[in-house]
């Protein structure tokens, strides 16, 4: 009844939908192509499929380990990812473009009919999702449809948990349509038990964080070494993956705290607002150059605007200390793993819920700083840049922190091996590699 009903609201709302889609499409005209995807109608190749949703950015990238092992692992196949977004499009071009294999589009709007006909014309031999994005219509077809479906990298804070559950039994429903589900901690694991409920069937396992195995390309360290030498030897803060209203904060604890000759590399998390964040440091005063503008980075510019998509792991390989977005302001944090990864020092704010388990591990493994503020963040940062001893021996342990807590890959193969497996014996459809 209550799938039903969330049904008729999708279909009332579909013109309020279109309507956002093209006012968004004013800023970032990519939400307009292939719109005849967003309705389920795709061409795909004739070979057998595995598909992956991942929503936007950091769960495509967050893919990237995975997607490489199944080319690997399963040659026969093809590999459909499917976006929300964008950037996250974007993002996978840029991870994937090269391999002919790994075929991009839109995931239609959870509506029954639509997702039906999308899956009817993909016919994957299984279906992962990355993290939460978690729709009912969806989930309920593909199980009409006798689709294995696994929740990957599945993490699930007590604020979302919450939230599922004033859903009632839509949510439980929909996460219990998943053949097995993989938690990245024990936390994410029991609140996934409590909205799903054990079912025959049906599982919860503990794999650990996926983004631990993401790994910084020989390209991206290239490009971020080209990116440090556009800098000359002038000392780097990155501030990664900025949100709405810290980039004020930060800008005005800069003007008052860093010395002349320190660097602030400024990416904000959505590239929609390059242009506002370009015209509010102009208006504050301080010189800035655009990465867009491709030119040597002048010795009086204070602020280098990270404007361009894909490009986050060659701003950390540029970087001597970061500053992690999304945790000056009750965001949730955007991922620091990546920093650790790169051997770069990271200064964390107050808000962390998105990732509570890697930023409480990281400053314990001594490779973060949780700091009150971003003014307080800033100088931890300037204080790290003035001692090369700490700073080295913090990047040295974001990189062993990264390397202790990898596998989450090989153990969320080893649940994708088993649904391949249980598709083959059910349909028949495709040969699965022995393993």
């Amino acid at each position: 009844m209550k799938r039903a009903l969330y049904t008729l609201l999708w279909s009332l709302g579909m013109p309020l939908v279109l309507a956002r889609l093209v006012w968004r499409a004013r800023r970032q005209p990519e939400y307009l192509r292939d719109l005849r995807e967003r309705f389920g109608h795709l061409a795909v190749p004739g070979t057998p499929c595995i598909w992956l949703h991942a929503v936007s950015v950091g769960e495509t990238r967050a893919a990237q380990p995975l997607i490489k092992t199944l080319l690997t692992t399963y040659p026969e196949h093809h590999i459909l990812v499917t976006h929300m977004t964008p950037t996250g499009r974007a993002t996978g071009l840029e991870l994937f473009g090269k391999e002919a294999r790994v075929q991009q589009a839109w995931l239609p709007y959870d509506l029954p009919w639509l997702m039906r006909r999308f899956l009817k014309t993909v016919r994957p031999a299984c279906g992962i999702v990355m993290e939460t994005e978690v729709w009912p219509n969806l989930m309920q077809q593909a199980h009409v449809l006798g689709i294995p479906m696994l929740l990957a990298n599945a993490r699930l804070s007590e604020r979302s948990a919450k939230g599922y559950a004033r859903l009632g039994s839509l949510a439980k429903d929909a996460f219990a349509r998943f053949s097995l589900i993989a938690a990245q901690s024990e936390a994410d694991a029991q609140r996934l038990r409590a909205l799903a409920g054990e079912r025959d069937g049906h599982s919860v396992q503990i794999t650990g964080n996926i983004k631990y195995d993401v790994e910084i390309s020989p390209e991206m360290r290239e490009r971020g070494a080209a990116f440090k030498q556009l800098a000359g030897s002038r000392p780097v803060v990155l501030a990664a993956s900025t949100r709405e209203g810290e980039e004020a904060l930060l800008l005005e604890a800069f003007i008052n705290q860093s010395p002349a000759e320190v660097l602030l590399v400024l990416v904000p998390r959505h590239p929609q607002r390059f242009d506002e964040i370009a015209g509010f440091v102009q208006r504050g005063g301080l010189p800035m150059q655009r990465r867009s503008d491709a030119a040597p980075i002048s010795a009086t510019t204070r602020v280098w605007l990270g404007d361009s998509m894909g490009e986050m792991a060659a701003y950390y390989a540029m970087a001597d200390v970061s500053l992690i977005g999304g945790s000056w302001l009750p965001f949730g944090s955007q991922n620091l793993i990546e920093s650790c990864a790169a051997g770069v020092p990271v200064m964390v704010g107050p808000s962390s819920f998105n990732f509570a388990e890697a930023t409480e591990k990281a400053v314990e493994a001594g490779a973060a700083l949780r700091c009150a503020d971003v003014a307080t963040g800033l100088a931890s940062a300037l204080a790290v840049l003035d001692d090369p001893e700490r700073r080295q021996a913090m990047g040295k342990a974001g990189i062993e922190f990264c390397k202790l807590h990898g596998g989450a890959t090989a153990r969320l193969m080893s649940l994708v091996r088993e649904l391949m497996t249980t598709a083959t014996k059910k349909q028949g459809r495709f040969r699965t590699p022995g393993h």
